[in-house]
């Protein structure tokens, strides 16, 4: 596996796409930028409110309507984060599909995703019950840890991507 992807990582190198992006001084840092700021925004709008299933955020506010704020905000900017990461690896392949932390943050980013999805189908469907119950409190709580812990790893693995890259 990691010899077809060392071989398609270099045949996708030599793209005119990939030389465009490598060639532009500016194209690079520009995308890093944007791609920072897409993961700040994902990741706020996730930590709020998992904040708020912690009652430490927003107490006075439902949370059915924390989330109504908060978590739509996720589905288009995880679109750019798709749009700016291809362009990145496109333009340095090697960096990222060669690299086994590469792999670590994607499969993360799939568990947040889901996780994030399913609390957002959750308590559209039942808000009162995140509320009232004190066992789905609980649950809520244990969720809002495992989210928090994810998007933190998140952060950690693209970070790591530099510093763990072949060759």
């Amino acid at each position: 596996m990691e010899a077809a992807l060392t071989a398609f990582s270099k045949w996708l190198a030599t793209t005119s796409l990939s030389h465009a992006i490598q060639a532009a001084g500016w194209i690079i840092p520009t995308l890093q930028t944007i791609h920072i700021l897409s993961v700040a925004v994902v990741f706020s709008s996730a930590v709020l409110v998992d904040l708020r299933l912690f009652r430490l955020f927003e107490r006075d506010q439902p949370l059915r309507e924390v989330a109504r704020r908060f978590l739509p905000a996720i589905w288009p900017v995880l679109l750019v984060l798709l749009a700016t990461g291809s362009l990145l690896i496109i333009g340095e392949p090697r960096r990222s599909l060669v690299n086994p932390t590469f792999y670590l943050k994607m499969t993360l980013l799939l568990v947040a995703v889901l996780l994030t999805a399913g609390l957002q189908r959750s308590i559209a469907s039942a808000p009162v019950a995140w509320e009232k119950d004190r066992s789905r409190r609980m649950a809520g709580k244990a969720l809002a840890t495992v989210s928090i812990l994810i998007w933190c790893g998140i952060l950690f693995a693209g970070r790591w991507i530099a510093y763990t890259q072949a060759g």
